[in-house]
């Protein structure tokens, strides 16, 4: 049997094998389609069948959740057109009315909570839970790890504590060492300055500075880092305030180590007669209540109820209760009008800090009659940091706090002042000072969380010239996000807070500002084995 197609592609004849017999004849209908154009629609097909095929089974290995293409419409269409609906969209709805139930309910005794999320996959097979048991033993075990996470936090910070709390060895060896010098050898003992410069401790032409503290490497740090960075260094006298046990060995550092050509007073506390508790009667009642020593000397985590607060606010009470904030030399700076009464102007510095830039443009500030030149800690973009206000630093639930203070007042920095002693002579700030430390004593350490600079707040209301804030960056001490080039463009840097750059829980990125003025040659500094890290 043989097809027949006519030339014109208008009719169909079937005949037999020999030709001779027509079967069939079909007339086909006239068409518009040429028969060159089905012969292109068969050959197009002919090659799009082959990657319809490719594509159709790409998309059944990838399955149709992956399919975004249009191509796979269908394919998402097709089950719902056909009453087959996928039900992982419902089951999802299921497990979270499940979670939603087991938030607030308690979990059963009977559940056990595997260590380890293998064990829990090896516990969900072997024992064929249910939704609502996994989401039990979920539950169970975040809880669990938060807890033991915060737990560790609280230790961290503990720890950190004791550490900041602590006197480095070589910083120990260092006093030690310089103190037998002291009685050994007769340069150690020379008279600072010698007696040709002894006019210029009270003349006011030159710029004077005030350090206090009993850490003899972070006085050599402020000095040499003063001193370095000074345009006129033959224009600077400094005045280093200390404790009697650390005097001997203080005075021989810098009696055998001068900054010239700075000039250098070293001064105990025992050599102001000033300094009796007749003058400061807040020093008797600090000696006096064992309170306050327990307070600040003792077990500050020992019965605390972790459960009602949080780590940073922990942080906060631990560093409030250093025992530094009892120690004279911390209050110091709020006697330095009657500790040296022929100055006129002066800059105090604390010990962890380090100057970068020339200050002498400090002394030429016209502080329209304010006696405290200092940066405001409330204007900036680090919460950390530029972001504190009075309501930082008291407590406001106390009446007499919420009485006298306004909770949005701006506060200002301790540890880089400019301080105009003639003013402040004419002021109440001393009287100020001491009535509300008296009466903190009085409310058992309840109106405010640090030291000494909650009093000066309130003491210095009034009294307080806000400089440039790149005069003063503050934080290096626990902020830990601090900025390098930040850093590089201040004035004078301050470590305040836990982290010194002399301990080993000072931040990395930060401890070789610091470290660049010590003298790592030094024989002492050596022979304590004090390297750079």
């Amino acid at each position: 049997m043989q097809l027949h197609f006519s030339p014109s592609m208008r009719s169909i004849t079937i005949s037999s094998n020999n030709g001779f017999i027509d079967l069939m004849k079909i007339k086909v209908a006239a068409c518009h389609i040429s028969y060159r154009t089905l012969f292109h629609t068969i050959l197009i097909l002919a090659f799009l069948l082959p990657f319809v095929f490719i594509l159709t089974a790409v998309v059944t290995l990838e399955g149709v959740n992956k399919c975004s293409s249009f191509d796979c419409l269908g394919r998402r269409l097709g089950p719902r057109l056909l009453g087959r609906v996928d039900d992982s969209a419902r089951l999802v709805r299921d497990f979270y009315n499940i979670l939603n139930e087991v938030k607030t309910g308690e979990i059963p005794s009977s559940v056990k909570l595997p260590d380890s999320f293998e064990q829990m996959v090896s516990d969900m097979k072997d024992n064929q839970y249910d939704a609502k048991t996994f989401a039990f033993m979920l539950k169970g075990m975040m809880e669990k790890f938060e807890k033991e996470i915060i737990e560790s936090k609280f230790a961290e910070l503990t720890n950190k504590h004791f550490a900041a709390s602590s006197v480095p060895k070589g910083i120990n060896c260092l006093s030690l060492r310089l103190t037998d010098e002291y009685s050994s050898n007769a340069h150690a003992r020379k008279q600072l300055p010698p007696p040709e410069l002894l006019p210029m401790l009270s003349d006011n032409s030159y710029h004077h500075f005030i350090l206090s503290t009993d850490n003899i490497l972070a006085a050599s740090v402020v000095v040499a880092s003063t001193v370095q960075s000074s345009q006129k260094p033959e224009n600077i006298v400094f005045h280093v305030i200390t404790d009697k046990k650390t005097y001997a060995g203080m005075h021989s550092w810098f009696a055998l180590n001068p900054p010239s050509p700075a000039i250098v007073e070293v001064k105990g506390i025992h050599q102001f007669d000033w300094l009796t508790k007749e003058n400061v009667p807040v020093l008797e009642a600090v000696e006096s209540q064992n309170g306050i020593r327990d307070y600040y000397h003792g077990n500050h985590v020992m019965g605390a109820n972790l459960s009602d607060t949080n780590p940073r606010k922990f942080a906060s009470k631990l560093q409030s209760r250093s025992p530094k904030y009892i120690s004279l030399l911390n209050h110091i700076r709020i006697y330095i009008p009657e500790l040296f009464p022929s100055l006129d102007k002066v800059l105090f510095l604390d010990d962890d800090v380090v100057v970068q830039h020339d200050l002498s443009p400090l002394w030429e500030i016209d502080m329209n009659g304010k006696v405290n030149g200092a940066v405001e800690t409330c204007k900036g973009d680090d919460e950390w940091v530029m972001e504190k206000y009075f309501k930082n630093y008291f407590n406001f639930s106390h009446p007499l706090i919420a009485k006298y203070l306004d909770p949005n007042e701006c506060a200002w920095a301790y540890g880089m002042n400019i301080f105009d002693l003639r003013t402040w002579r004419m002021s109440n700030i001393r009287e100020t000072y001491h009535s509300w430390l008296k009466e903190n004593l009085r409310s058992n350490m309840t109106m405010w969380k640090l030291g000494t600079l909650p009093p000066a707040l309130i003491a210095f209301r009034g009294h307080v010239y806000p400089i440039d804030p790149s005069w003063h960056l503050l934080g290096l001490g626990y902020q830990s996000k601090t900025s390098v080039e930040s850093v590089k463009m201040a004035a004078v840097i301050h470590y305040n807070g836990q982290s010194k750059p002399w301990l080993e829980i000072g931040f990395e990125h930060l401890r070789p500002f610091w470290n660049k003025y010590v003298n790592y040659s030094n024989d002492f500094i050596r022979n304590c084995q004090i390297l750079e890290s």
